[in-house]
Order: C-alpha cells, then structure tokens, then sequence
C-alpha cells in the first residue's frame, strides 16, 4: 500500500503533489480488482461517474513538421507518404466548428505540426482561437512550443486549453525524441499555465517503454504545481514509416491499470482516452472508464489516424449507460449520427 502521507487540506481530498516512484509502484502492483475499485473512489469523489466529456480534434496544419518524434507521422524527419497541408483557413476551421457543435462537442480543439508557431501564422491562429469560442465551444489548440507572449496572446484572444504532451518519461524520452529536450516541454506548460490557461498533458503507451516509465511519466504529472486540467492517454498508433512502426505490442491490462494510476494520483484531472481506441474492443474500454476514464475524442479521425466510428461510441455508450453531449440512440438532440468529419492523431504530437 502506499506510504503515508502530509495531512493537509489538499491531501485529505485526495489532491497531491508528492507522489513518490515507490508509492506509484505500490499503486501499479495492487491486484487488478482492487485497483479499480479504489480508483472508482477516487473518480466518484470528483465527477459523476457516468458522464463523459467529449471532444473533437482538427488538424489545421498538417505534415512536414523538423521535430523528430519517433511516433509522429507529420515529422520531416519520417516517409510517411502523408499529404502535406498548409494552414487552414479561418472559414475551413470554424465550418468543421459549427459541425463539431451541431455533433455535440463541448471542446474543439486544433493541432498544427510546428515546432513553435511563427508571427506571420500567429495572428490567424488568434483569429480561429476567437471565432470558436464565440461559436460557444470550448478551445483547445496544440502548436509546439509557446514564448510568455504567445501564451498570453492566447489568453486574451479566449484560448481555455493549451495541449503539450510530455509523451513519456524524462529517462526513455531521449530514446523517441531528440529534437526538443524534456525541459522544452515543461517550459512550454510553465509559460501556458503562468498565462493562466488551461493545461491539457499526458503521454502515450506502447512506445517499447518499461512501467518504471510510466510511473516516471505519472509522477511528473503529479508533480506539477496544477495538475493538468485534462490528461490524455495515447495508445500508440504504430504507422509504417515511423521509428516505431514496429514497436511491440503492449499489455491491455497494462493500459488500464495505467489509466486506473492516473486517476488515482491526478483523482480530480479529466483523463482522456486519445489515440488508439479504434482498435480497442467495446471490453476494453467499458474497464478503461471502470477504471476512471471519463473524457474522449469523437469523431471519426484525430489528427493523422483513425478514431472510433460515432455509430460505434453512440452504441457503446448507451449499452454502459454513459452520458455525453452527443447523446444516445435513444437522444439525439446532440446532432445526426456521423458527426463531423476531422482528421487526427489525438493531441499527441506535441
């Protein structure tokens, strides 16, 4: 069991900062049902437990990206064969707004493949950023690397979210990124959250990682002064032409008890299933939200890869009596069936 622990107001509703690796591993090695049961707990204390919260993601730039991320299709660096796209236009994204509104999204979220914006895109950014929230929706964007000054452009332009993965751990990162060190991206979050945005972080799974990682990767969450507000858990993509392509398989079990420690150690953090649910069975994630999953990207595409179908969620979420702004078959005030139709790797680029 774990140690103990300060008592403190925060502690006591079960909101700390102090994670120790010993104590996450103790966490890890609980057997599976009690696992799940305390973190069911820990996620009742804080959200209702039959409700999620539903997102939807578009690329607004796609490809040729000089960051090297092992597991992005967009780097430069990888031949990919993805079609290259240049910024979209200001109509382009708050068309594919208004859709993902009349869908149900309550966030919409936008991701480039840069290594930091530059001025002359900035301002097109700050207009798309305005023209959804006016739209009613909730914002998200993922650009890379943030100046003081860009965050707090985004601020004042009505950004809620800003998205910056810190994908691993500090000790396996240099073995899947060497283009932008580790501390990038906690300066990236420091300048974000200093701006007073939001904080969208988290990793993916299956990069060939050992668990010590993801406790490594858990425990710098954790450790952050403001836990991020959203945490999404990535299962990796493996897309032929990337590093890792061919990485080997990951454990579901692994998975869930992943995102069962998440949300114990971050129990009051939105921790969303991102990346990978197209090829996860309707089992699997009825226990990923058992064990306190209770976000999701919706539609049929992410940035660069496959999501699951609507058709598909709508009919999972009915059968296990969740609730979401998109409805059920049996409500459909939240839009027609398809939904929106995005392009996407789940926030997990940068």
């Amino acid at each position: 069991m774990p140690e103990s622990t300060p008592t403190s107001a925060a502690t006591q509703a079960g909101i700390r900062h102090d994670w120790t690796a010993s104590q996450v591993q103790a966490l890890f090695e609980l057997p599976f049902n009690d696992l799940l049961f305390q973190a069911q707990q820990a996620h009742r204390r804080h959200f209702d437990a039959n409700q999620l919260q539903v997102s939807t993601l578009l690329s607004i730039k796609t490809g040729a990206c000089p960051e090297d991320c092992g597991y992005c299709p967009q780097s430069g660096h990888h031949n990919t064969a993805l079609e290259k796209e240049r910024l979209l236009a200001l109509e382009e994204v708050l068309t594919a707004a208004k859709a993902a509104r009349e869908a149900g999204a309550a966030r919409f979220c936008m991701g480039a493949a840069w290594r930091s914006p530059s001025e002359r895109d900035f301002d097109y950014i700050l207009q798309m950023v305005s023209g959804v929230r006016e739209l009613g929706l909730e914002t998200c964007l993922t650009l890379g690397m943030l100046s003081s000054e860009q965050a707090q452009a985004l601020k004042n332009a009505g950004l809620d979210y800003y998205n910056h993965n810190l994908d691993t751990s500090r000790e396996f990162y240099d073995q899947v990124i060497t283009t932008r060190t580790y501390d990038d991206r906690l300066d990236t979050i420091k300048q974000v959250r200093r701006a007073g945005l939001k904080v969208c972080a988290g990793g993916i799974l299956g990069m060939g990682e050992s668990r010590q990682d993801r406790i490594g990767l858990l425990i710098e969450l954790s450790q952050l002064p403001q836990h991020p507000e959203s945490v999404p858990i990535n299962w990796l993509v493996r897309i032929e032409g990337t590093p890792l392509e061919n990485a080997p398989d990951l454990d579901p079990i692994e998975f869930i008890r992943t995102v069962a420690v998440a949300r114990l150690v971050m129990p009051a953090s939105y921790v969303r299933l991102s990346a990978g649910r197209e090829t996860m069975s309707d089992e699997l994630q009825a226990l990923c939200y058992l064990a306190g999953a209770n976000s999701v990207f919706y539609g049929d595409k992410l940035l660069t890869a496959g999501n699951a179908s609507t058709e598909r969620d709508r009919n999972l979420f009915d059968r296990l009596g969740l609730t979401s702004s998109i409805g059920s078959k049996h409500d459909h005030t939240g839009g027609t069936d398809k939904g929106p139709a995005l392009y996407g790797n789940a926030c997990a680029s940068h």
